[in-house]
């Protein structure tokens, strides 16, 4: 929900220092936070304009395309609207937005849509791998997660497939120093994985039909479901309630060009510790 986070500590950052012409303000502000933005229109709604210097707005509506995070991290299409937003200018001076910012609720809903090629190239940022040796080490559980960490994931790629499915291939190449001494196909793991996807209660992921091949030798699909269980526990949206932001997945939709997300994001206000003043 990163990117969620730079439009909306970008909108409400300008909002205490001016009230005409702030559409415009507002899109040089998110620009700032991109590295590169191919298309950007920003449309805030508010009435009467004062209320933006009180961090009041009554809807913010942005359409991106092409939309650079990084090198590496490329957004097609993100598509941003907002319910009424009240925040403390001050608290957001420092050019982000946090709970402890907000006076009510802040809610919105996004499209997300990102290519084949899109993704693949964010699989191939340092960062990105990090996290999936990560995952990887959950998804095999205890006794796998301690053998995957002789290992380093080289080529990581992702396939768009019909009906909602998705391949993944990654190689897994034994680190220099760890192990016995192996030939150059023996020190690699080949894995492929196939499913179908789907979202269970707006939060949750559902495998279909998952598949899982190891040097061409399959995994059988009984061992393959238990563990799944550590991987789809580990995106569950749910997770994010204990940051005081609620987020569903409203439609998820896979072709063999893009993949498609809809989702509804609800940050709650947090309240400031208070200091206690020195007897």
């Amino acid at each position: 929900m990163g990117f969620l986070t730079i439009f909306l500590s970008a909108l409400l950052g300008v909002l205490g220092s001016v009230g005409f012409f702030v559409d415009r303000f507002a899109e040089n502000a998110i620009r700032q936070r991109f590295q590169r933005i191919e298309q950007l229109q920003v449309r805030i709604d508010n009435a009467p304009n004062y209320q933006l210097i009180g961090g009041k707005v009554q809807r913010v509506r942005v359409a991106g395309r092409g939309l650079w995070l990084t090198p590496e991290a490329r957004i097609a299409v993100l598509e941003l609207d907002t319910d009424p937003i009240s925040a403390d200018i001050q608290a957001l001076r420092g050019g982000r937005i946090s709970p402890a910012s907000l006076r009510q609720p802040a809610k919105a809903a996004f499209r997300l849509v990102l290519t084949e090629e899109d993704i693949n190239n964010i699989l191939k940022s340092p960062k990105i791998s990090q996290q999936l040796q990560r995952l990887s080490a959950n998804f095999l559980g205890n006794t796998g997660g301690q053998q995957i960490e002789a290992y380093e994931i080289i080529n990581p790629r992702i396939e768009f497939l019909p009906e909602n499915r998705l391949r993944f291939q990654v190689e897994l190449q034994q680190k220099e120093g760890t192990g016995t001494q192996q030939t150059n196909s023996e020190q690699k793991l080949a894995i492929i994985a196939e499913s179908g996807l789907r979202i269970i209660n707006g939060h949750q992921l559902e495998l279909i039909s998952p598949a899982v091949s190891i040097n061409e030798n399959t995994i059988p699909e009984f061992l393959i479901g238990a563990l799944a269980q550590n991987f789809i526990d580990e995106l569950d949206l749910k997770k994010l309630q204990k940051s005081g932001i609620i987020a569903r997945i409203l439609d998820f939709q896979v072709n063999q060009e893009n993949l498609e997300i809809a989702a509804f994001v609800q940050v709650e206000p947090q309240a400031q510790p208070q200091v206690q003043p020195k007897e």
